[in-house]
């Protein structure tokens, strides 16, 4: 278990990534091995919005939603010690990355086409992937991500490993990055 992890003061740790690629359940296990609160930025926008994902698109339009996404990471997300999972699009807009940055220590997930095709297939929840073909969608949606996605943290391939040995290599990548932050930051006088 992660020493700096369980320190009330510490970074929040970011979970960003396609849709499918394992934030919420990673950032579950995570939250609940560190002892720390855990958000999922999809289900704050629900509760902000009062409807579900699908209805907001379908009566609002994905614009509205990014909307709704930037206004639950900039007011309803804690400072520190909290494992955050967003969205799958919510580093993509210009400036969502530099603020979700902003708010911890963010690690994107990748994983493979056919992965994320059999993570999300019939789930209603994902309106970007309604249609014909939502493997051409996702292929799409990726091509067009893939540069927000690399900018927006570091990057760890979730294909082939389990939720534990995720756990591992996250945690370390956490613990690395949160001890440089917090060696970075100015002592109090």
């Amino acid at each position: 278990m992660s020493p700096v992890a369980n320190k009330d003061n510490s970074p929040n740790l970011i979970l960003a990534g396609f849709m499918g690629t394992g934030k919420s359940a990673l950032g579950r296990q995570l939250a609940k091995r560190w002892r720390r609160r855990f958000f999922d930025t999809d289900e704050l926008v629900e509760k902000l919005a009062g409807a579900t994902i699908a209805d907001i698109f379908a009566q609002h339009g994905e614009e509205h939603f990014r909307g709704l996404e930037r206004q639950v990471v900039e007011t309803m997300l804690p400072e520190c010690g909290a494992v955050i999972a967003c969205g799958g699009g919510l580093v993509v807009p210009p400036g969502m990355g530099e603020l979700v940055r902003s708010k911890g220590i963010v690690v994107t997930l990748f994983a493979s086409v056919d992965t994320i095709l059999r993570r999300t297939a019939g789930n209603s929840r994902r309106p970007l992937l309604k249609g014909e073909d939502p493997e051409a969608r996702i292929r799409e949606l990726m091509k067009k991500r893939e540069q927000a996605y690399m900018q927006a943290g570091i990057a760890v391939y979730t294909d082939g490993r389990s939720l534990q040995q995720l756990c591992v290599i996250v945690e370390r990548v956490y613990e690395r990055e949160a001890r440089a932050l917090l060696k970075s930051r100015p002592k109090p006088e």
